[in-house]
């Protein structure tokens, strides 16, 4: 009688733990046809202190799963309680309970997201961020930005800001970019990110070779600040690049723009011949050279285009209204374009 109540039991335990193992089995690697089709991303955050029924109580509550009962039971069952982390994670319905418990291991911190185009001055910057809930005042990015590279460098330890003079600022080596930031990052946090990942776009070899051209990285950046705005290829900005440069040597005024656009605020259509008497330092028609400092934050495209020239025959190009532009080598040519493509 003992060896068949003995023979009963073990039966019992071994049904009871295949039937537990094919519970789990559904629960876990099983789901309805429409929750592995759901592209659902659900925001989920895990508070301190939660216990595995609270979890489970919000997961259910926010669609990601469809038993409280069985995902705490699961929790349990694999001894995970201790594991489940407080944080921010991307859930959804699709995903399997394994799936879903891992994620919930891990204690991600929330992280906000932003890309910054290319060509953005520091103010539209800010604009951006602040309208990304990124907790930043009106005019902070800006102020911070304009203050000596020797300041930045004591704060940050970027070797290219060495570079720069004393009188610049670190206006326009915001470098332009795709950047995730956990969440209500500070002010520091912001710079300190943009000006490493410049600094990783362009290392010491690129610097290296600046210098060696008989260039600065400062008036460099200046250029690159211009081509950015003027002409939208890469080729295109190289052959620009050696046009301004080679204006630059002969002394004759670069004549861009860009300049302009960024004196007054007009589109380019708007400008008019009284605009390029604007007595401003930024005002390439009336003052000869670089202006005195970036006029945005140039993307890579346009930083490589100045450190690397096109040497050519032209001396001129215009930038049709579809965005194409026009090289020339002699002056009557050019106003043949203007007035051809743009009158």
């Amino acid at each position: 009688m003992r060896i068949v109540f003995k023979i009963s039991l073990i039966l019992a335990i071994a049904f009871d733990l295949i039937a537990i193992g094919g519970l789990l089995y559904l629960l876990t690697v099983s789901k309805s046809a429409a929750d592995l089709a759901s592209r659902d991303i659900i925001d989920f955050e895990v508070q301190s202190g939660w216990s595995a029924g609270d979890i489970s109580r919000e997961l259910k509550a926010k669609g990601v799963i469809d038993s409280e009962f069985y995902f705490t039971f699961y929790i349990v069952w694999n001894k995970e309680s201790g594991n489940l982390k407080a944080g921010y994670y991307e859930l959804s319905p699709s995903m399997t309970m394994p799936e879903i418990v891992e994620e919930l291991k891990t204690g991600k911190i929330k992280q906000v997201k932003v890309t910054i185009p290319e060509g953005y001055t520091t103010s539209q910057m800010e604009e951006l961020f602040i309208k990304s809930d990124f907790e930043l005042n009106k005019g902070e990015l800006v102020e911070a930005a304009d203050v000596s590279p020797a300041l930045v460098h004591r704060i940050f330890n970027l070797n290219f800001l060495l570079d720069l003079p004393e009188d610049a600022t670190i206006d326009g080596f915001l470098f332009p970019d795709t950047y995730i930031f956990e969440e209500s990052p500070d002010l520091n946090s912001i710079m300190e990110k943009m000006l490493v990942n410049f600094s990783d776009k362009v290392p010491d070899a690129t610097r290296v070779k600046i210098k060696a051209d008989g260039r600065t990285l400062y008036d460099t950046v200046k250029m690159a600040s211009l081509l950015e705005k003027e002409v939208k290829t890469y080729e295109d900005m190289r052959i620009a690049s050696g046009i301004l440069w080679k204006r630059i040597e002969i002394g004759m005024p670069l004549q861009v723009d860009a300049t302009l656009i960024y004196i007054t605020g007009k589109k380019g259509s708007e400008l008019t011949s009284e605009d390029k008497l604007i007595n401003s330092r930024y005002n390439t028609y009336l003052y000869r050279g670089l202006p005195p400092t970036p006029i945005n934050n140039a993307g890579l495209n346009a930083i490589n285009a100045a450190v690397n020239p096109f040497e050519t025959e032209f001396l001129y190009y215009i930038s049709t209204p579809d965005g194409e532009t026009i090289f020339s080598k002699t002056l009557d040519d050019h106003n043949a374009n203007v007035a051809k493509f743009l009158r």
